[in-house]
């Protein structure tokens, strides 16, 4: 029987109201709102929203990009990132192959807006709502606003975005429409349903003009990936071990296979509101609301003990290979790390050794399943008027955002028991060993179980309950809330006849209170003893894991047969699973005779994790707009400065040595932030932009809490916010030249420098792990860990892993994580390249052919590396370089220790973005490759302490689509029709390959009708 990551789920059942493929809408704005909005036209096809969304970016007083509707519905993209996806200097990255992940222009400190509203993140982040939240379906049109005005609200580094929904009095007509689409994944090997739909109109009333638009959706989607981990951060000295060699070699040290399986099911509404009283005199109200519940449910086995003695003492059949580590930017220059042996194949056989008088049999297979959920509720509303006089006209607005997050979880795991070998008892540790073979070739991590020995296990024993041990069941809640209540006035004022340089001017006022809170209640309860539960005591619980690892890539080396707690009951009804345990232990503590085990701890508040963080935030603006001719070219633009302040109280709970204090921390802040826009009009159809603009980007609020969360785990990293971080500061140059040399068609040039101080960054302290007499890593497990990292005292004894051979104590110094602002100043420097062009022009030569067309960009980016902030990297790659210099005491850089400058997050150098398209005879076609450059990536657990590089990856999306009539449009969609991989590597791209994750083909059939 096949055990498939996910299975099939029916197709959700909704009917709702979207754009997606949206055309006939005729958009009509009055010459007011022309600068601000959309312009009258006609939306029929591809070219047609091309057009129009060229127009808007050649009429825009600052450097933005803009993307309409009917361009939106006729691309492969499933949410907000992956529209985004299509702009210059726009990449995103991806979770299980979906969207999750935007950077623009190499950085993610970016805001994201509703019709200009800020939007509240799901989490402790400033950026705004999550971008896998927002569906395609809801956006009418975008921008993304490169070079910001005094207006902009402060926030961004690379960008804000701002996405716009439709209002109903710019139809011409009744717009009624709804799309059905059904998606299959094929890893997760599932097929789910999407419903979307519109309803719009205007009515002349006695009130005036009102018009309405509904726009909802509702989504399920199954994705899924493969994600193999294998850590060579160790060293097998020559003469350490039976399985040493001549040379030094970076060994085995933990093999993992999880399956991610994710779920989302989204539900979504933007409506609109209009009264247009009288010419002068409008109101409108805003509302987008969504619901989104994205589940993991994953499963995995897992080699654990691999770095032991025993194992490194019974393992044969090695094979190497020479791998250059190339170079890093060291504290004292560049470090030229050259060359080790790293072990790419083997046997680990099964061995014992005796610790604290108790045989420690290695390595262990485990088993485990881990099940969370982000279930989100998140609003933004909009209420506000705007009044049109001879010589002026103003805007009142009120607004309130809001996100609450509840992350519900229960993780389990399992020991397997090994039946061809020593069983557990009181003279052993409580589990015993398992084979294992490794082999990596071609960039690929393949293991399993090793077999032909007589430890191997049968199939039928690996899926025998009876030969599985209860581990540890744990259970948390985290909740999250974020408000945002904001009110503004911003006039307009024609200043034309006082002078003859500026048109009008712009000022206005800002005030909003932001709110974050984070609380959190969790149990962890670890099994350590060798009597504990067997999984035959809770086997209706119990199902076989996953079988289809090797779907992902043909590989044959995996583990295809095992058991874990079933990951459905989990989810669907975790308190069947905590009650069936909890008689398990109970039964269990009966066959003993006495209580071996307690029963399941309830989840209490963690105090030490809670934070609750108030900003109040004033700004003002004044900005001119002018307009003037110099000689043969025409100057527009805009000069101003916002000027910025805040007030912030941070509540929390700091802990020291085990004891809990209550704290609270209060700072204030302002800047000035002066701005400049210049648009030249070299020719009839040649632009040059200036843009030059200072901004801040606020830490995020976890980063500014007292509080710290701990968990359970040896090997995880412990977050210490940093109340006293300061905004970062960023000074921005734009300089871009446009070309259009027809309605859709254009190319551009552009470079852009970004100056970076006070830049808030990660640094890690990593506890001493030195080796104890029997060669075995040992951790200080007392308070206060006087070399290094944090005391977590959560962590048991049996979670100690590699870290520890004691087994007398609670607790364990682990790896501590805090924010800083950084010392120097980064920069940032690009160069932007973007055409686009269509044969329109030529249809009475062409015919048929001159449906086709071309969109592309390439962006170019790199980061100053000037900061003098340094990470330290971990002893194991000192140890086999043989590097001791701790502070460039002699001459050479070559034996200084491995440091490296913390760089930029998620900059890519290289990025381009490919679609070739085809529009003409109702009949359209859009193919489109997006490739990005290699990037870091700073995780929680990083192998050596040093971030790991991203690989280079690119992905090609494919979409058909064809007018039936003019109702009906049927079309199929291909997202990473060539299943291209995600790769993590140490130190640099192509050396040492630490981690993959095999990710997912979707396609999806789809039927869109208008009424």
């Amino acid at each position: 029987m096949k055990h498939t990551l996910i299975k099939k789920s029916s197709l959700a059942m909704a009917i709702a109201v979207g754009l997606n493929g949206m055309s006939g809408a005729a958009i009509a704005q009055s010459a007011t709102e022309q600068a601000e909005s959309t312009e009258v036209i006609e939306v029929t096809g591809i070219r047609t929203a091309l057009a129009s969304a060229l127009a808007e970016k050649r009429a825009a007083a600052n450097i933005k990009e803009v993307i309409k509707a009917e361009d939106i519905g006729k691309l492969p993209d499933n949410n907000l990132a992956e529209v985004l996806e299509n702009i210059t200097g726009v990449q995103i990255d991806r979770t299980n192959g979906v969207g999750t992940g935007v950077q623009i222009r190499g950085t993610s400190a970016n805001r994201v807006e509703i019709n200009g509203v800020s939007s509240v993140s799901s989490g402790a982040g400033r950026t705004g709502i999550s971008f896998e939240d927002l569906p395609a379906a809801l956006i009418s049109s975008l921008e993304v606003t490169k070079a910001s005005t005094a207006k902009t609200v402060e926030g961004s580094v690379g960008g804000t975005i701002n996405l716009r929904t439709l209002r109903g009095n710019s139809l011409k007509e009744r717009l009624t429409q709804f799309r059905v689409q059904a998606e299959n994944s094929d890893l997760a090997d599932s097929t789910t349903a999407k419903f979307s739909g519109t309803f719009g109109d205007n009515w002349e009333t006695d009130l005036g003009k009102v018009g309405v638009v509904v726009t909802a959706s509702l989504a399920e989607q199954d994705v899924a990936s493969a994600n193999p981990r294998f850590d060579r951060d160790r060293v097998n000295e020559p003469g350490s071990s039976p399985s040493s060699e001549s040379f030094p070699f970076l060994r085995t040290q933990f093999l993992d296979q999880p399956l991610n399986a994710r779920n989302y099911e989204t539900k979504n509404m933007t409506a609109s509101i209009e009264l247009q009283k009288t010419d002068d005199l409008k109101f409108y109200f805003d509302a987008t609301i969504n619901d989104q519940e994205s589940a993991d449910t994953n499963s995995r086995a897992f080699f654990s003990g691999v770095g032991g003695n025993p194992v490194i003492d019974n393992t044969t059949g090695h094979t190497f290979e020479t791998i250059n580590l190339g170079t890093v930017d060291g504290k004292y220059g560049m470090l030229d790390l050259g060359e080790v042996q790293v072990v790419t194949s083997g046997i680990l056989g099964v061995g014992s050794e005796v610790v604290g008088g108790r045989d420690r049999i290695d390595p262990n297979l485990r088993t485990g399943n881990s099940n969370s959920a982000r279930q989100t509720t998140s609003r933004v509303f909009a209420f506000g008027s705007e009044y049109s006089a001879d010589k002026y006209q103003l805007t009142l607005e009120a607004s309130y955002s809001d996100s609450e997050s509840d992350n519900p979880s229960l993780n389990s795991s399992l020991d397997f028991i090994n039946p061809n070998g020593v069983q557990p008892g009181p003279g052993t540790f409580n589990d015993n060993g398992t084979p294992a073979i490794f082999n990596i070739a071609n960039d690929t991590f393949e293991f399993g179980i090793a077999q032909g020995l007589p430890e191997t296990p049968t199939t039928a024993q690996l899926l025998n309950p009876s030969n599985y041990a209860l581990r540890s069941i744990g259970e948390g809640l985290r909740t999250r809330e974020g408000t945002e209540a904001a009110l503004r006035a911003d006039i307009t004022y024609d200043v034309s006849d006082l002078n003859s340089f500026f048109t009008d001017v712009d000022a206005g006022i800002r005030w909003n209170k932001t709110t974050n809170t984070t609380d959190n209640m969790s149990s962890s309860n670890s099994f350590g003893n060798w009597n504990r539960p067997r999984a035959d005591l809770f086997s209706e619980i119990v199902v076989p894991g996953a079988s289809n690892f090797g779907d992902v890539d043909s590989r044959t080396l995996f583990v295809s047969d095992y058991l874990i707690i079933d990951n459905d009951v989990s989810f669907n009804n975790p308190q069947l699973v905590l009650n069936t345990i909890n008689d398990a232990i109970a039964t269990n503590n009966a066959l003993q005779g006495s209580e071996v085990n307690s029963l399941l701890a309830t989840p209490t508040t963690s105090i030490s994790s809670f934070f609750d963080i108030e900003e109040v935030t004033t700004a003002m603006y004044v900005q001119g707009n002018y307009e003037a001719e110099l000689g043969d070219v025409f100057v527009t633009g805009n000069v101003g400065v916002r000027y910025v302040t805040t007030d912030l109280e941070s509540l929390g709970n700091s802990e020291v040595n085990g004891v809990v204090t209550p704290s609270s921390e209060s700072s204030d802040y302002d800047f000035v932030l002066p701005r400049i826009n210049v648009n030249a009009e070299l020719s009839d159809d040649m632009i040059l932009r200036l843009g030059i603009g200072k901004d801040i980007r606020r830490p995020n609020f976890d980063s500014l809490s007292t509080s710290a969360t701990f968990g359970a785990s040896a090997s995880g990293t412990v977050n210490v916010g940093n109340p006293a971080l300061e905004p970062e500061e960023i000074w921005s140059y734009d300089l871009s030249l446009e070309y259009y040399f027809s309605p859709s068609s254009f190319v551009s040039a552009g470079i852009f420098h970004k100056e970076r101080t006070n830049l808030i960054t990660s640094i890690q302290d990593e506890p001493a792990e030195p080796i104890g007499a029997t060669g075995q890593i040992e951790r200080d497990v007392t308070a206060p860990c006087e070399d290094g990292g944090i005391f977590n005292p959560n962590v048991p004894p049996e979670n100690y892993n590699v870290f520890s051979s004691r087994t007398d104590t609670q607790g364990i110094c682990v790896a501590k994580r805090s924010q800083i602002n950084a010392n120097g100043t980064e920069t940032q420097s690009g160069i932007e390249f973007a055409a686009q062009y269509d044969l329109s022009e030529y249809e009475d030569e062409l015919g048929w052919a001159s449906g086709f067309g071309i969109i592309a960009n390439y962006t170019y980016q790199e980061s100053g590396a000037a900061l003098d902030e340094f990470r330290n990297a971990s002893g194991a790659i000192n140890q086999i370089l043989g590097r001791t210099d701790t502070d460039n005491s002699t001459p050479s850089l070559a034996d200084d220790v491995v440091t490296e400058r913390i760089t930029l997050d998620k900059l890519s150098e290289n990025a381009y973005n490919i679609t070739m398209f085809y529009d003409k005879h109702d009949f359209s076609v859009r193919m489109r490759y997006t490739w990005r450059d290699a990037f870091t990536e700073t995780l929680g657990r990083m192998r050596f302490n040093i971030p790991p590089v991203v690989g280079a990856r690119g992905q090609l999306n494919m979409s058909v689509n064809y007018d039936v009539n003019e109702m009906v449009s049927v079309g199929i969609d291909g997202v990473n029709l060539t299943r291209d991989d995600r790769t993590r590597w140490c130190f640099n791209e192509g050396t040492l390959l630490c981690e993959q994750s095999l990710t997912d083909r979707r396609v999806t059939l789809g039927v869109t009708v208008k009424l």
